[in-house]
This record gives structure tokens, C-alpha cells and sequence, in this order.
């Protein structure tokens, strides 16, 4: 590192692919970010804090009772996921937990996240309780509706619902067209690929596109981008099978979301070469829309793809994810949501475990996994320290896939080469250790 006795010796190239941050060592030791202007999301699905609040749950940080959203939005989160169900007043009343996610419930959390200053997007399951591979139930009041009306149904209702959200002034600003729909919704009528897979595509694509026009009709211009999300983030066949489906329906979509959990979806190399292979088969902006880690290993003990279920585990992992998704192609890595959140265990309720994998641990204080999430969405800026005859450069998780370079002088001939020495995180942040050299200049490279 060199300079003189100021940071005049620092520079910056703002390109894409180009130089993302830089530091020089001067009488004073600092850094800065130049990466550009789209925001990644760094979300958390918090959809039952309202459930965990009334069932005497409290959330804080660094040991202070805190509100949930504030905690979330004062460590750098940006975005909150809320899903919805079709459940009425009175199933959400008898069975809070499996259908308390209705209309007014997500309203008035919706409103609560956009006060917090936080991003929304808004998770249809066209469903009144939960939709995922295994379970696509069409809705109670609708299943004696035939084709051509439910497609007016997904039309009206999605209109309905998206007025209501912009009536209370949460206008989302993305929307989930159904929850992990690898296998179609609102079966049998939109189940693929189905006993006669022509008619079942075409039916899906009906009742897909009659949601979006739905949308449309309340937004206006003020579109939210849709995210479409199945359950296959370490499966590139099934994503390529469902897509290439999807796009012969003419069906438009702005993100392709993806469930990736270890235990669940194999090793990190599965999720790699999917979601490199999405990025560049269709060139659209791919999203974790699901992901978590436990904290301890009370419920997952196996499969869970080389990491400790620990709370430096969940960091561990939340590090190399980070690293997957910031390594997409042409930077379409768009964001990473971590799924129950805000989970806390409440006695007669059968949480699967997502209570040992949330951002707070058993007596509701923050972890460090939340920083590590949040840190996906931070500004990357490149920092120095020296301590003996050592210099320590550290960057957050936004710089997952960036290269630190090294060179002797910041001239147009000025040779940059990789820094070589092993990077390791610490708390939540990047970092190397290298001998102290006043000499030397120091850059992060994108991806």
C-alpha cells in the first residue's frame, strides 16, 4: 500500500467489471465504495411477526426490547417478504398460524414494514393456507368455479388485493405470482405439468398472465417487478423445464426467484451451476427467494452440506451463498430473502424447526447471521487496519464475489495482480491479512 500523507493516493473506476473499491495507507486509514446504483436485496420473509407478537414474543437487540422491523431496517436490511393467503376471518381466527396470513393481517404489517422505511414484496399463495411443492390447494370460496371463470378470479382478485395494499399506502414493490410454483397452482386447473401437459401449460399461463394483468389494473405505472419462484435453486433441469414452459406461454416476468436450502437441495456447487445456468439461459435477474440456516443443531443434524449448525455456522453458510449469488453472470444476482426470520418457538405450535434457524436466538436477541444478510445489500467499501506489523483489509458480504488486487503504483501502466493470501471471515465481514507495505495499493475487482 502507499501514499502520502493524505488520500490522495486512493482512485476509483466505476465501470461494471471494474473497479469497485480501493484503499490506500496514508496517515489516516480508509475506504469508500463506488458500486453502482441497483439494489440488491438483502430481505428477510417476517410474515408472522405480528403471530409472535401477540403470542408474547419479544424481539432485541444487543439485549434492548426492540421492534422487529426497526431491528431489521437499523442493520441494513432492505427488503421485507410478507406471503398472503385467500383465508377468511374465521379460519384466520380458529387456526392463526396455518391461516392468520389474511388480507387484513398482511394489510396492517404491510403498512408497518413501508413506515420502517423498508421495501415490500408481497408473496401470493392463491391459496387459504400454505402453498408450496406438495400443496396447491385452490382456494375454499373458488373451487367451484370453472376455467374460464377462475381466470377471471386471479384477474379481480389481484386487482382487489394490490388496490387495498396501495389504498393503505404499502404499495408492494415486487410481487410473488404464487409460492413455489414448480408444480403450477390452483390445482387441478393450473396443476402441470398434469395428465395432458398441453392443456395444463396452457391453463397455468391463463391463470399466470390474468394475475399479472390483475396487477396491472390497480398499479398503473407504478408496476411492482414480479418475481416467479419454484423450489429447485440446486436443481437446473427442473428450473430449465419449468422456464423454458413457462416462456413458451408468453407468460412476463421480471426476476426468477429459487428456494435453496442445503438440507433440502443439495450442496452449494447444485446451486451454483443453477443459477449461473439461469442467469445466462434466460438473462434475467435471479433471486434466493428462500433461504436459512440453524443456529443450533436441535432439529437439523444432517444434510446440511459441510456447515456447523451453529451461530458462526449460520455466517459460514450465509458467506458461501453470498459468494453463489454474487457470482451469476453479468451481475444478475439480485438478492437473497432468509425465510422465518423472525421465528421464535410458541408452545403448541409445530414450527419445523425454522425457530432453530431464525435471526434471534431462544431468548429473541439478534445474531450475527442478520448482519451477514444484511451486509449482501451494503455499500462495499474496502477498509484498513494495522495492528503490529500487519494490515488488515476487510469488505462485506456485497464483495462476495469481488477480487482483491494488488499493485506498486496507480499509473495507466500500473500492473495489478491477485492478492493470493487466503480470505477468511471474520464476525461477518471478509478479510485478509497481509505484511504492512507503504509500497503497495490495494482494489476490489467486480465479478
Amino acid at each position: 500500500m502507499g501514499g502520502g500523507g493524505n488520500n490522495s493516493g486512493m482512485h476509483q473506476k466505476g465501470s461494471v467489471g471494474g473497479w469497485i473499491a480501493s484503499v490506500a495507507l496514508g496517515l489516516a486509514l480508509t475506504g469508500f465504495s463506488v458500486r453502482a446504483a441497483s439494489t440488491f436485496l438483502a430481505g428477510a420473509d417476517f410474515s408472522d411477526l405480528s403471530f409472535f407478537e401477540l403470542n408474547g414474543v419479544s424481539y432485541k437487540d444487543a439485549g434492548q426490547v426492540a421492534d422487529g422491523l426497526a431491528i431489521l431496517k437499523n442493520h441494513g436490511i432492505n427488503c421485507v417478504r410478507l406471503r398472503l393467503f385467500t383465508s377468511s376471518a374465521s379460519q384466520a381466527v380458529a387456526n392463526p398460524y396455518n391461516y392468520g396470513n389474511d388480507l387484513a393481517y398482511t394489510l396492517n404489517l404491510a403498512a408497518r414494514v413501508k413506515a420502517a422505511g423498508l421495501l415490500l414484496s408481497l408473496d401470493f399463495h392463491y391459496s387459504d393456507t400454505w402453498a408450496d411443492p406438495g400443496h396447491q390447494a385452490t382456494p375454499s370460496a373458488w373451487t367451484s368455479l370453472s376455467f374460464s371463470a377462475l381466470v377471471q378470479q386471479m384477474r379481480s382478485y389481484n386487482s382487489n388485493t394490490i388496490a387495498a395494499f396501495i389504498a393503505r399506502g404499502a404499495a408492494p414493490d415486487y410481487v410473488q405470482v404464487g409460492n413455489e410454483i414448480t408444480g403450477g397452482m390452483l390445482w387441478p386447473l393450473g396443476k402441470v405439468p398434469g395428465t395432458n401437459a398441453t392443456v395444463q401449460w396452457f391453463q397455468f399461463g391463463q391463470l399466470m398472465k390474468a394475475a399479472e394483468q390483475g396487477i396491472a389494473d390497480a398499479a398503473g405505472t407504478a408496476m411492482p417487478k414480479i418475481i416467479v419462484h419454484i423450489d429447485r435453486g440446486g436443481d437446473w433441469a427442473t428450473t430449465e423445464w419449468f422456464f423454458d414452459n413457462l416462456n413458451a406461454q408468453n407468460v412476463p416476468y421480471d426476476i426468477i426467484g429459487e428456494s435453496y436450502y442445503p438440507f433440502y437441495h443439495g450442496p452449494l456447487t447444485n446451486a451454483s451451476v443453477c443459477l449461473t445456468n439461469a442467469a445466462q439461459h434466460y438473462g434475467k435477474p435471479v433471486v434466493i427467494a428462500e433461504t436459512g440456516f440453524p443456529w443450533t443443531n436441535t432439529y437439523w443434524k444432517t444434510n446440511i452440506q459441510g456447515f456447523t449448525p451453529s451461530v458462526t455456522g449460520q455466517v459460514a453458510f450465509m458467506a458461501a451463498l453470498a459468494k453463489v449469488v454474487k457470482s451469476a453472470p453479468n451481475q444478475l444476482g439480485a438478492g437473497v430473502f432468509y425465510w422465518g426470520a423472525e421465528y421464535q418457538a410458541v408452545n403448541g405450535v409445530n414450527e419445523s424447526g425454522y425457530n432453530t434457524a431464525s435471526f434471534f436466538d431462544k431468548g429473541g436477541n439478534a445474531l450475527p447471521v442478520l448482519d451477514a444478510v444484511a451486509g449482501l445489500g451494503a455499500p462495499l467499501v474496502l477498509t484498513a487496519s494495522v495492528s503490529g506489523g500487519s494490515l488488515q483489509l476487510k469488505w462485506p458480504f456485497s464483495g462476495a464475489a469481488a477480487q482483491l488486487m494488488g499493485a506498486t503504483g496507480l499509473g495507466a501502466a500500473a500492473t495489478w495482480l491477485a492478492v493470493t493470501n487466503a480470505v477468511a471471515v471474520t464476525n461477518t465481514l471478509f478479510g485478509v491479512t497481509l505484511p504492512v507495505d507503504s509500497s503497495r495499493f490495494y482494489r476490489l475487482r467486480a465479478n
